[in-house]
């Protein structure tokens, strides 16, 4: 009986250790790098997922970082890796088909481009339902309306571009053919201003704080406004769903839970965005982003006050952008035969993140896949 005890003993000291072991493999564990499926099972790591976005210090695109700011990507748990394309470089939308990140930040039309060419890529939040664009125009090259585009010599950020294929459909409305006019790459901010201040360019389509550095210095005037749903909607006909959330849909399969949490995070920033004002919001970016050499932190503001409009409060694909933006490309020459506007976009993902947080949606939404 005391040999038997004896082992007894000795088997329940080594359950012990094991189970101490154990725990402490399972404590290591939850502090290494997320699975493959981005999934956070009881031992997982906070998933990490690569953002890049389409020009991170433009007020287009400043929700990305506003959620890194107010620290709700970490809040509602995922790490998220952002960084910015460089003029010159690849372009986020290209950046998320390569697989060189997970996400991007990027105009909506995107997800028609790319599906066209057979790339199944979606729109998982929709940030804007307006551009956030002016064609802004040297008062010397007396163009006022899209109509007087013709003979001129255009800017847009890059070939090919979403502002490249916007400033087609708006010369498109009024007549004029994509050959009847001149296209430049002119990138954005410094490089955007110099193309008019040199002569390269009659006119940018550009957004705020370079549209607020022009008019400071007398360079340019708006000539076409995009900057807001009304103006989207009088210039365009209907909602035109710009900055939005991109991945590819074979992603989104395998990493649902990180999805989930970035959507998460942007539709609490959308909602914040709605109940703060310009100043708060400005106030909360970094200082490169709304004070530089080209233009001063009220400058950024007053810009921003007059664009906020631009911004969904919900995160929602508002009804009838979707057939705007497929309008759009057709009006350009791009062939979307055999792709229906539902397959490039959910809603099912803003919906839960609404509910978890408790926000009563007020955009009526596009039907979206499920």
């Amino acid at each position: 009986m005391k040999g038997n005890a004896h082992k007894m003993k000795k088997r329940s000291i080594v359950a012990v250790v094991l189970a101490a072991s154990a725990a402490v493999s399972l404590g290591l564990t939850g502090c290494s790098s997320s699975s493959p499926s981005g999934s956070s099972s009881p031992a997982a790591a906070v998933p990490t997922v690569k953002l890049m976005v389409g020009g991170i210090d433009k007020q287009i695109y400043l929700p990305y970082q506003l959620a890194q700011s107010l620290g709700f990507y970490k809040k509602y748990g995922v790490n998220v890796e952002l960084s910015t394309e460089q003029n010159g470089g690849v372009g986020a939308e290209d950046a998320v088909v390569s697989g060189q990140v997970d996400l991007a930040g990027a105009w909506y039309i995107h997800t028609i481009d790319f599906q066209v060419k057979g790339k199944k890529v979606i729109n998982l939040i929709q940030l804007s339902g307006a551009p956030g664009e002016r064609i802004m125009c040297n008062p010397a090259a007396h163009v006022n309306s899209p109509s007087d585009i013709k003979g001129k010599t255009m800017g847009v950020t890059d070939l090919g571009s979403g502002t490249d294929e916007l400033t087609q459909f708006i010369a498109s409305k009024a007549g004029v053919t994509h050959s009847d006019y001149k296209t430049l790459a002119v990138g954005a901010g410094a490089t955007a201003i110099a193309a008019i201040k040199g002569g390269n360019a009659d006119c940018v389509m550009t957004t705020q704080p370079t549209v607020g550095a022009l008019e400071k210095q007398k360079l340019a005037t708006s000539a076409v406004d995009l900057a807001s749903t009304a103006g989207a909607k009088a210039a365009l006909g209907g909602a035109w769903p710009a900055a939005g959330l991109l991945a590819q849909a074979s992603w989104v399969s395998s990493h649902k839970d990180a999805a989930q949490k970035v959507v998460t995070a942007l539709t609490a920033t959308m909602h914040w965005i709605h109940t703060h004002t310009a100043q708060q919001i400005a106030d909360k970016l970094p200082q490169s982003f709304v004070q530089n050499s080209t233009i001063s932190k009220a400058d950024y503001v007053a810009g921003l006050k007059q664009d906020l409009g631009q911004f969904l409060p919900d995160g929602l694909m508002p009804a009838g952008g979707p057939k705007t933006i497929f309008e759009m490309q057709n009006a350009i020459g791009v062939d979307t035969t055999g792709i229906s506007y539902t397959d490039t976009f959910t809603n099912s993902y803003v919906n839960v993140a609404l509910k978890q947080l408790g926000i009563t949606p007020t955009t009526k939404p596009a039907g979206g896949a499920g």
